[in-house]
């Protein structure tokens, strides 16, 4: 039997040029079935359809974070005290020293990523002195995004570190006058140090993985976020890592759409994984919910340039060429489509000779290939992708780096970090996401409030006003670009006749409040396929019961997630702080501008 909801009295975004906002809609078998006004959609909807007043509320379609390791997130999201939008650094303490004191051992706690000091009020960094008395005894890992990690006293000991453990390759151990670690972890410039570090410490259970997984699905929908495209990630093997997901899928738990990228695992053997995959698995297959998008973002490992611009740009090896060219040449023949991390024009340029050189042998221009990041890509490199028929996913990275980036390339260079409107002019296929959750925020709407404003989390303007997005330009990256990614620009991604009936009633009207008011937005209720999948307030009894926490120590189920209590970025005092150079805290406030 079909199911039909009809939702009324709204102000319903849909991403169609010829009706771009209706009142009302119907959704029967989880597809956009009619667009109208509230006149025209309850007459036709008849008495024996479900209703549901939308109470004027704004509606968009269902964002889609284009770059986003939502598997990896969430195995681990139940063991993270997150970080994310902590408006200071007293608070950001008292977390940690209250999830401490709960924390059993042998586990540790962690803070991955998804934060920087320049969102504090005190605009500094935490102390390693504040730390060790906020967490005596239990191990503590705090990851600075990727260019370093503070670990306290209890964490050294338990990694076995003292004055004979020798810096890994690619990373820095500080050390005190005696040679003794201090706690502090240096990306120099590899991140290997930081997640090979924190692989150190104990997981979670299969069923705490399930239940982990399925709180981090709701913290999404929790945003609106209704789709995905997964980037993979280190350590993230497949088939085997891919198991919880699959098991959602097929239990009916997955509240988000999921298209997922292979990551090369292995340095010098990535060849043998791509041949092996390609063996097991196809672009498409899977569900709805859960389905191969291709290959990427790591093809190989040489062809890293990590995204650390408190760090000088790193020089890729000339063995890159050979070994990408192998895996992009054997992609493509069996028509594969891929996604390459790029930060900085010199790798683009580089990847795209390999490019060009297979293009000339087996057509990629329409794979739907795209590169990450780009950052700094140039004029020049924009046009070369796009006669190869290539897209860009782009991130909020400069959000919670561009105080860095200004400090090492100066705020000229900063103002059009990546170029979205020349990219916008050329007609490249753009999709926007965060990179969550380690070098930026999972938040989609610190993304579309830094594609408006042009600002950092840390509250520096770094667009002119004629090099930012409008709110029409920024949310079409979100939700209709995206799609392009996963190739399912033909379900998803506006509110069509057709579509899949994914979106979400925000709490505020986005393109009515003020600019910084953009970060405070939540989804009142969020709809995947046509099914209510959270909500709150008057929508709250037509979403499903709050599944418990597990484990019940978990800093999910004291603290939440992402902390959405002051979306305005601070205003700092101008005085000396503390703040990461990338091998030392110095004195010197970080805000620049």
């Amino acid at each position: 039997m079909v199911t039909r909801v009809a939702l009324f009295n709204g102000k319903i975004t849909t991403n169609v040029p010829q009706q771009p906002e209706v009142s009302a809609m119907v959704v029967a078998d989880g597809l956009v079935q009619q667009l109208g006004t509230n006149d025209e959609v309850l007459a036709a909807a008849g008495p024996t359809v479900s209703t549901i007043d939308l109470g004027g509320r704004r509606v968009i379609p269902g964002l889609n974070d284009s770059h986003l390791h939502v598997i990896r997130a969430g195995l681990f999201f139940n063991l993270e005290l997150r970080w994310d939008g902590v408006p200071s650094v007293s608070q950001a303490l008292a977390q940690l020293k209250a999830q401490a004191d709960r924390t059993p051992p042998p586990q540790w706690v962690r803070v991955i990523g998804g934060w920087n000091e320049f969102q504090f009020a005190e605009g500094r960094m935490p102390t390693l002195d504040e730390i060790n008395q906020a967490a005596p005894d239990t191990p503590v890992f705090v990851l600075h995004l990727y260019d370093s990690a503070l670990l306290n006293r209890a964490a050294l000991r338990a990694l076995g570190f003292d004055e004979n453990t020798p810096n890994p390759p690619g990373g820095l151990i500080a050390r005190d006058g005696r040679g003794k670690p201090t706690g502090l972890l240096i990306a120099e410039p590899s991140a290997l140090i930081l997640y090979s570090t924190i692989a150190n410490a104990p997981t979670l259970s299969r069923e705490d993985q399930l239940n982990s997984t399925r709180q981090y699905l709701r913290e999404l929908n929790r945003f609106g976020v209704t789709s995905v495209s997964d980037a993979g990630g280190g350590g993230q093997n497949y088939p085997d890592d891919y198991g919880v997901v699959k098991e959602l899928d097929d239990q009916g738990h997955l509240t988000v759409r999921i298209a997922y990228s292979l990551f090369a695992q292995k340095a010098g053997a990535e060849l043998n994984d791509y041949q092996r995959w390609l063996g097991m698995t196809r672009p498409g297959e899977g569900s709805n919910l859960l389905r191969v998008n291709g290959a990427g973002e790591n093809l190989v490992w040489s062809a890293a340039d990590f995204e650390n611009f408190l760090q000088p740009r790193p020089d890729l090896r000339p063995v890159m060429e050979s070994e990408l060219e192998a895996v992009v040449r054997t992609l493509a023949e069996a028509r594969w489509p891929w996604r390459i991390h790029a930060t900085y024009d010199e790798s683009i340029g580089r990847f795209l000779d390999i490019f060009e050189r297979v293009h000339r042998d087996v057509p990629i221009d329409e794979l739907r290939w795209f590169i990450d990041h780009a950052e700094t890509v140039s004029d020049t490199n924009l046009e070369r992708i796009q006669r190869l028929g290539g897209g860009i996913a782009i991130q909020h990275r400069m959000a919670y780096q561009g105080e860095y980036y200004i400090r090492r390339y100066g705020i000229e260079s900063a103002k059009r970090r990546p170029p979205l409107k020349k990219m916008l002019a050329m007609g490249i296929p753009i999709g926007a996401g965060t990179d969550g959750t380690r070098v930026a925020s999972y938040h989609p709407w610190t993304c579309l409030w830094w594609m408006v404003t042009g600002k950092t989390v840390g509250g520096t303007v770094l667009n002119d006003t004629g090099d930012r997005l409008s709110r029409e330009e920024a949310l079409r990256l979100y939700t209709r670009g995206s799609a392009w990614f996963s190739s399912e620009d033909d379900r998803k991604g506006s509110l069509s006749v057709g579509q899949f009936a994914d979106l979400a009633v925000l709490s505020d009207d986005y393109f009515a409040v003020e600019e910084d008011a953009i970060r405070g937005i939540e989804s009142a209720m969020t709809m995947v396929g046509g099914r209510v999948v959270y909500g709150t307030g008057d929508f709250v009894s037509l979403a499903p019961d709050t599944l418990p926490v597990s484990p019940d120590w978990s800093p999910v189920a004291k603290f939440g997630g992402y902390d959405n209590s002051s979306p305005s970025p601070p205003v700092h005092a101008h005085t000396p702080v503390m703040s990461a150079d990338g091998r030392v805290w110095e004195t010197g406030c970080g805000c620049s501008m």
